[in-house]
């Protein structure tokens, strides 16, 4: 993970040295998140209008400069994040667009976008609150009855990582075949939520998003934790789709397609994330560099 920031960084100081030219204008972009929290309408692509991408460091932290342009937010806010390693990954976002500019994939812009709109008007506790919540709906935690094979594939495959949570966290997390639901102590609920009081709100932002493409609080803390990679991840999200794809065949553009944005946002997450966690620490070592 850090030997990517690392590169970004080095790409990141070339972008800083770029040369600006160019009208002077406002831009706002809202690539588009599938998410309910997110409030944003997917954009069209449009036709690439800057040629230079360049990073400035201002009273608020750094911003991304477009030519001559100051990013700027859907809600006209300055485009403005906490740490040189997430403005340099943005910059290489708007920087790697070709002819046409695919807002679509641009998550980290979007997952910025976000924490600075805060267009659903929440607040820490109400996103440690939508992030805990993904547990009474956790992929990992609903078990099938039959057929036998599967319901090996979901042991074998799943409770490690239901373990490995249990005994990092001290807690106890149940699955369960009903459709109702596993059982959720009241005690996990609190040590988790204790757990992420511990990330500042753009992380947190980051974790929803990332829970929200798994469908699993339990998968997004592995991630976290360095304990699963993106593509472990992902595949254990999907189990139960590659397990049918496996049995009956695959739609050979769909589900490749779908597999490749699902890991590209959850990668994209997940960076988002780290960086935002560790953005006071990087901010401070990069400067003093």
């Amino acid at each position: 993970m850090w030997r990517s920031c690392l590169r970004l960084r080095d790409g990141g100081r070339r972008l800083l040295n770029r040369p600006a030219g160019g009208p002077c204008a406002s831009m706002s972009p809202g690539p588009t998140i599938p998410s309910p929290a997110r409030a944003y309408a997917p954009p069209t692509e449009r036709k690439r209008f800057y040629q230079n991408v360049s990073i400035t460091q201002g009273e608020g932290g750094f911003e991304i400069n477009l030519d001559q342009r100051k990013l700027k937010t859907p809600q006209a806010k300055l485009f403005t994040v906490p740490s040189e390693a997430l403005a340099i990954a943005v910059a290489t976002e708007w920087d790697s667009q070709q002819d046409t500019i695919k807002y679509y994939t641009m998550h980290l812009t979007t997952l910025c976008n976000t924490s600075l709109d805060n267009p659903t008007q929440r607040n820490k506790d109400q996103l440690i609150r939508a992030a805990v919540k993904f547990l009474d709906t956790d992929t990992i935690c609903y078990r099938v009855e039959e057929p036998e094979t599967l319901v090996e594939l979901q042991r074998n495959e799943w409770d490690p990582v239901i373990e490995w949570a249990e005994k990092r966290y001290g807690v106890e997390i149940n699955s369960s075949t009903s459709i109702m639901g596993p059982s959720i102590p009241a005690k996990t609920r609190e040590v988790l939520v204790s757990h992420l009081a511990s990330y500042n709100t753009w992380a947190l932002q980051g974790i929803e998003f990332v829970a929200a493409q798994l469908k699993s609080l339990v998968l997004t803390l592995g991630l976290i934790d360095l304990h699963l990679t993106v593509e472990q991840a992902v595949l254990l999200s999907r189990l139960e789709e590659e397990y049918q794809i496996q049995k009956w065949g695959n739609i050979e553009w769909a589900h490749d397609y779908e597999l490749q944005e699902l890991r590209a946002r959850t990668a994209a997450g997940t960076l988002f994330i780290h960086l935002c966690s560790e953005s006071t620490t990087v901010k401070h070592k990069l400067l003093n560099e």
